[in-house]
C-alpha cells in the first residue's frame, strides 16, 4: 500500500500514463464536498485551501492541481449548480407544476448546508463581482430555465395568454421562496404554505 501524489492511499503502484497527470475523480468529488462543508462551517472569508484539503482528506497539492485559488474553486463549484438545474415538472396543469417546483426548491433552500452557504455567498458577492456573477448564475439561471418550461407548457395548454410578460412571471414564480429562505430565513414554512403559494402564483400569472 502506497500514498499517491494527491495524498490518498492507493494499491500497488502502476505506471502513470504519458502526458498530463490524471486527476482522480473520487478525489475531485471529495474536494467539492469539502468545499460545501467548509463554506457552511466557517464562511468564504475564513475558508482556506488548508481547511478544505484537511476536510477532504487530501494534501493541498491535490486542491491546487485542480484550482489555483479558493476563489476559482468556489466560482467553479457554485457555477456548476446552475448547470445541474432542476427537473422540469410536467403534471398537466400550471398550479400543479408550480407546486412540485416549490417542493423541490424549498427542500434545497432549507437544506442545512445551503441555508448557511447562500447568505454568506450573497454577502461576499457584494464585495466581489466574480462571486456575484457566479451566485446569480447558480441561483437564477437554473430556476429560470425550469420556470420558463412551466410557462411554455401552460401557454401550450391555453392556461396563460400568449406573449405574457415572462420576466414578471418569472419574478412571481421565483421570488417568494427565496425571500422566505434567504432574506427573512424562515426555518420552517407554515402548514399549507406551498399549496397556497402555488395556487396564488398560478392565478397571478393567468391574470398577466
Amino acid at each position: 500500500m502506497t500514498t499517491n501524489a494527491e495524498g490518498s492511499r492507493t494499491g500497488p503502484r502502476r505506471r502513470a500514463p504519458a502526458g498530463a497527470a490524471v486527476l482522480r475523480e473520487d478525489v475531485t468529488e471529495a474536494i467539492r464536498a469539502a468545499v460545501f462543508e467548509e463554506l457552511a462551517a466557517v464562511g468564504y472569508a475564513r475558508m482556506s485551501i488548508e481547511g478544505i484539503a484537511r476536510r477532504a482528506g487530501v494534501g493541498k497539492t491535490a486542491v491546487y492541481r485542480r484550482w489555483r485559488s479558493k476563489l476559482h474553486l468556489v466560482l467553479d463549484i457554485v457555477s456548476a449548480i446552475a448547470v445541474q438545474g432542476l427537473p422540469a415538472p410536467d403534471t398537466g396543469s400550471l398550479e400543479a407544476d408550480l407546486r412540485l417546483l416549490y417542493e423541490v426548491t424549498s427542500r434545497a433552500l432549507h437544506h442545512p448546508t445551503a441555508s448557511q452557504i447562500i447568505p454568506d455567498l450573497q454577502a461576499e458577492a457584494a464585495r466581489n463581482p466574480d462571486i456575484a456573477q457566479a451566485v446569480q448564475k447558480a441561483l437564477r439561471d437554473g430556476q429560470e430555465s425550469v420556470a420558463s418550461s412551466i410557462l411554455a407548457a401552460a401557454e401550450s395548454r391555453g392556461e396563460v395568454r400568449p406573449g405574457l410578460d415572462r420576466d414578471l412571471a418569472l419574478d412571481l414564480i421565483s421570488g417568494p421562496l427565496y425571500w422566505r429562505a434567504v432574506v427573512i430565513r424562515t426555518p420552517k414554512l407554515p402548514k399549507g404554505y406551498l399549496d397556497a403559494l402555488a395556487r396564488g402564483t398560478a392565478q397571478a400569472i393567468k391574470a398577466l
